[in-house]
């Protein structure tokens, strides 16, 4: 399962996620889930018809990734892999990015730097000009939507339903998010 939540020219993705990372650094061997939420560009696409047919919308190149993960073999509630990719290289994100904040609150840790697109902007390297003027104001104003949203899957993965791996009987060798 997944949410989408466009702005003018920016967008949240929030949904589950499995993932067993193939070449771990030491201590994060085994899989992972949780939740994971990315900020990204969106893009509004030319009709395909008259003035009344759907508009295309694309969810575009990822700017920042938050992963609110755990170790599958741990207690649940522990965020033991709760991590942020604070930049990517095109689509590609750098590496994972521990912050005792994010450890110790993991969602009042989110919140607060999703009411902030200009720090988080400027952490991502990203110029504010690649943004719309209204994105910072609308995405702030959807902070409590988007959280809920967070939770909600965040209770779906320790309940078990979502967050798991692929069915059948190859074994498990990368990630499997949820929109995928």
């Amino acid at each position: 399962m997944f949410y989408a939540y466009g702005f003018e020219r920016v967008g949240v993705v929030v949904g589950d996620l499995y993932f067993v990372d193939p070449h771990p650094e030491p201590g994060q061997e085994g899989a992972e889930r949780g939740v994971r939420l990315e900020l990204r560009h969106v893009e509004s696409g030319t009709l395909k018809g008259t003035m009344y047919s759907a508009r295309p919308i694309a969810i575009d190149r990822p700017l920042w990734r938050v992963d609110l993960l755990e170790s599958v073999a741990g207690p649940a509630g522990s965020f033991d892999r709760t991590h942020h990719h604070p930049r990517f290289q095109g689509w590609e994100p750098g590496a994972r990015v521990f912050d005792e904040k994010l450890s110790a609150d993991p969602l009042g840790w989110l919140a607060e730097r999703l009411a902030d697109l200009d720090g988080v902007l400027a952490e991502a390297g990203v110029a504010r000009e690649e943004v719309g003027a209204a994105d910072a104001a609308g995405l702030r104003r959807a902070v409590p939507e988007i959280m809920d949203a967070v939770s909600r899957l965040l209770a779906g993965v320790r309940a078990g339903e979502l967050g798991r791996p692929p069915s059948g009987d190859e074994p498990v060798t990368d990630a499997r998010v949820s929109w995928l």
